[in-house]
């Protein structure tokens, strides 16, 4: 479902054009509203600052900006604590006893939707929400490819934003990646697995896999292509 779409959000100049690259990919996956917010931990526990990329309707953004709904919404609680998305309808607010929340957000056409969150070892945070007034596909496989698609261009949009919103990172010479996991990272990109990376550069999947890991946690990130897209913003591939 990507077709291009991450390219585009990599190359965004401007916080405007991210903000039109993430409502146009939402709605090409026939979400109309979206949400995709970047958190910033600040060092020795000073709290958190927070970069917001949305189309919220205008009557609900009061709701959508208040940290005490966020605090008590069950959606934006799943995603504080984890990774794996959590697909929503009313049903999960009445379970939560935030039935009023639904009934509120419902009138902006908030009825259902997919929430996810990665949560990277750096202390940085991407929050990706897509919400619409119709139900969901009623089949799982398609609410899973859903989701699929929504957690890898998440990856994109957090690097993006990231390069956006705070651009003084630590210079490329200081992650120390060697000469192997910038290969295994350059054909990760291509799209090759493990066992074909270890193939085209004559060592064991094992072993591909292993530069990978190093790689990806040198860079801070929690997989391989995580890693691949942040060696991508600081020119390590290409």
């Amino acid at each position: 479902m990507l077709n291009g779409e991450h390219a585009l959000v990599l190359a965004s100049a401007t916080q405007d054009a991210l903000r039109e690259r993430v409502v146009r990919f939402a709605q090409r996956l026939e979400f109309d509203t979206v949400s995709a917010t970047l958190v910033v931990d600040a060092p020795s526990g000073g709290g958190q600052r927070f970069f917001n990329l949305h189309n919220t309707p205008q009557g609900l953004l009061p709701h959508f900006l208040d940290r005490d709904v966020g605090r008590a919404d069950p959606v934006a609680q799943h995603c504080k604590l984890h990774n794996v998305p959590i697909v929503w309808d009313q049903s999960t607010y009445v379970a939560a006893k935030k039935a009023d929340f639904w009934e509120h957000q419902a009138q902006f056409g908030y009825r259902c939707g997919i929430s996810l969150a990665l949560h990277l070892p750096a202390g940085t945070h991407m929050l990706l929400g897509v919400d619409r007034d119709q139900p969901l596909p009623a089949k799982a496989g398609d609410v899973a490819r859903l989701a699929a698609d929504l957690h890898l261009f998440a990856a994109y949009v957090h690097e993006a934003a990231v390069k956006l919103f705070l651009p003084r990172s630590l210079p490329a010479h200081e992650y120390a990646l060697t000469k192997r996991e910038r290969e295994c990272l350059g054909w990760t990109m291509d799209g090759k697995t493990a066992w074909e990376v270890g193939q085209i550069v004559g060592i064991s999947e094992q072993t591909a896999a292993r530069h990978l890991h190093h790689a990806a946690r040198k860079l801070g990130c929690v997989n391989k292509h995580q890693a691949v897209l942040k060696a991508l913003r600081l020119g390590l591939i290409g």
